[in-house]
Order: C-alpha cells, then sequence, then structure tokens
C-alpha cells in the first residue's frame, strides 16, 4: 500500500491508503495503539469489490503524533475534513474499537456516511469511573501512562510487552521466567528488526501490528478521561440517522471483575435504543472480530452493503 498524505485547514497531517479502484467507497478506521496496517488483509480481500480506504488516526502510523490532538472531537473533526475532502461521497463508514467511535462521530455530523459499521466500540464503557474496571484501562491505558510519567524512550512495543495485564494470568510459580524468557526473545528480534512490528514466540502477532509507531500520549488521553472531554455518546448516538450495524464481541470479566471486552450488554442495549436503524450481529471471539473471524466479517461487511 502506498501512503497518502493529507494536511487539514487546522495543519493536522493525515496519513491513508486507498485499495481498489472500482465499486463502492468504504472507509475504515482502526483501534488504538494499531494502524492502517491491522486492516491490511481485510482490505485486500474487500477492494474486489469496492474501494477502500484506511485512515491512520493521530497518534498513530504516519499521520500526526501531537497530544493535542487526542481528543474524539479534533481526531473526529480531522477525520471527517479529510472524508469530506478527499474521499466524498457516498460511503460506507467503519470504525474498530476507539475507531468506532470516532466512526460514530463522523457519521453523526456528515450525510456523506449512508451507512455505518461499528466493530465493538466501547460505548459507555470507557467514560469517567467506569473506564478503571476494563481492560483497556488496566491495560493499555495503564501501561501507557507509566511509559509517559517515566519518562522512558525505550521502544514503546517491547515496553508494552513488558507490562501489559496479561502477565497476571501467568502461574505464579513461573510467570517470573516466562517473562524474562519470552522478554528476552522480543527484545532479540527488535535488535534485528528495528522497524518492524515486533514479534514474540507463543504470542499473537497481531496485538503488536503498528504499535512501535503509536503515541503512548493518545494511551494517556483515556488514562486521563481526557480524550471523551465534553462529549456526549447519547447525542452523538441520536445523530447518526445512516442504517447501522454494531459487529459485538463476546464480554467476559476476570477474577478481579475487570471486564474482558468493550462493553456489556446492557451497554450494547443503550446503543440499539439510541440509534434509529441499528442492527446487532454477534461473534464469539475476543475484540479483534476482523482477524478472529475474518471471513465472517468480510461476508457480514459485503452483505450489509448490498442489502436495502
Amino acid at each position: 500500500m502506498n501512503p497518502i498524505t493529507y494536511t487539514t485547514s487546522q495543519g493536522v497531517k493525515l496519513n491513508y491508503y486507498k485499495v481498489g479502484t472500482a465499486g463502492p467507497k468504504l472507509v475504515m478506521i482502526h483501534a488504538q495503539s494499531t494502524c492502517s496496517r491491522s486492516f491490511e488483509d481485510t482490505a485486500k480481500f474487500l477492494s474486489k469489490a469496492m474501494q477502500v480506504y484506511l485512515i491512520d488516526c493521530p497518534g498513530h502510523g504516519l499521520s500526526e503524533h501531537n497530544p493535542e490532538l487526542y481528543t474524539l472531537q479534533k481526531c473526529g473533526d480531522a477525520i471527517q475534513e479529510l472524508i469530506i475532502n478527499e474521499i466524498g461521497g457516498p460511503l460506507v463508514l467503519l470504525g474498530h474499537s476507539s475507531g468506532g467511535l470516532l466512526a460514530a462521530y463522523v457519521a453523526s455530523k456528515t450525510i456523506l456516511v449512508t451507512r455505518l459499521i461499528l466493530e465493538d466500540p466501547p460505548f459507555f464503557s470507557c467514560v469517567g469511573e467506569r473506564r478503571n474496571n476494563g481492560f483497556n484501562y488496566v491495560d493499555l491505558s495503564t501501561v501507557a501512562h507509566k511509559y509517559v510519567e517515566s519518562g522512558s524512550t525505550d521502544d514503546f512495543s517491547l515496553y508494552y510487552f513488558e507490562h501489559q495485564y496479561m502477565w497476571k494470568e501467568f502461574p505464579d510459580s513461573t510467570r517470573e521466567k516466562t517473562k524474562a524468557k519470552l522478554l528476552k526473545n522480543a527484545q532479540k528480534f527488535r535488535k534485528k528488526h528495528p522497524n518492524d512490528d515486533l514479534k514474540v514466540i507463543f504470542w499473537p502477532s497481531d496485538i503488536f501490528v503498528g504499535m512501535h509507531e503509536y503515541d503512548p500520549y493518545f494511551g494517556e488521553a483515556f488514562y486521563t478521561d481526557n480524550f471523551n472531554d465534553g462529549v456526549d455518546y447519547e447525542e452523538i448516538l441520536q445523530n447518526i440517522k445512516c442504517k447501522t450495524l454494531f459487529m459485538k464481541a463476546k464480554t467476559e470479566f476476570d477474577d478481579d471483575g475487570i471486564m474482558l471486552g468493550a462493553l456489556t450488554d446492557e451497554d450494547l442495549e443503550r446503543v440499539v435504543s439510541l440509534i434509529p436503524r441499528c442492527e446487532v450481529v454477534r461473534f464469539n471471539c475476543g475484540h479483534g472480530i476482523h482477524t478472529e473471524k475474518f471471513r465472517d466479517f468480510c461476508k457480514r461487511v459485503v452483505d450489509f452493503m448490498k442489502n436495502e
């Protein structure tokens, strides 16, 4: 994929890619800590029948890294301007996780979005005190906060690997030994491949796609709740007039009561009650539906874009 740069009227540099040359337009917004390449395989598959646009959010990939931009409104306005001036409509807009929050914001603002696909975004669960009991907060946001607070300049993907929440799931008797061995493996890979996505033996590789190009200050914005500053998600959802598909991954809770997922069934019911035309499809998998259930995900996207 060849990167394309767009600079907004506010001077914000955004990077995006286009895959495919014919058919309806699909714009995809990735999740936090990754980048457009998380959708690369999906885009290649879908581009057989449509034009696919992949946008790097501010603080990710090749887009501008600037902590002053890391709010829903500022990121959303920049993406909306790119869509209006560079891509045009009508189009289908898809967002994964925090990218789903941004997609909903953009869809609530412009009639160019004629269909909206939300891949497991954390509506309501990522705001205020509730965010403290979510996996993103205890994992990525907290690790990013510690990174920023420490003044570290280490490769963030390595730092994240060493400090992530999931180490607590390893048995006490073997945790430190296993961690030391795998961390050594990760450090060896990074030394040999300084500019590549981190790869660690026995560890899911999709976790680290784009993480070495991620600005930890974006995670800090979720840690402090600054990303949601002044946001009224009820109002945003009520203003979405286009037909919407919500893809819901499974949600579980660990022994400490931490929600291992994006949002609860109660949150989902609230979302559906607010969006005038919203249907739900559930997937028995983790948060990354487009990677874990690739074929089913793609089929759902194609069918949703075809159906009247």
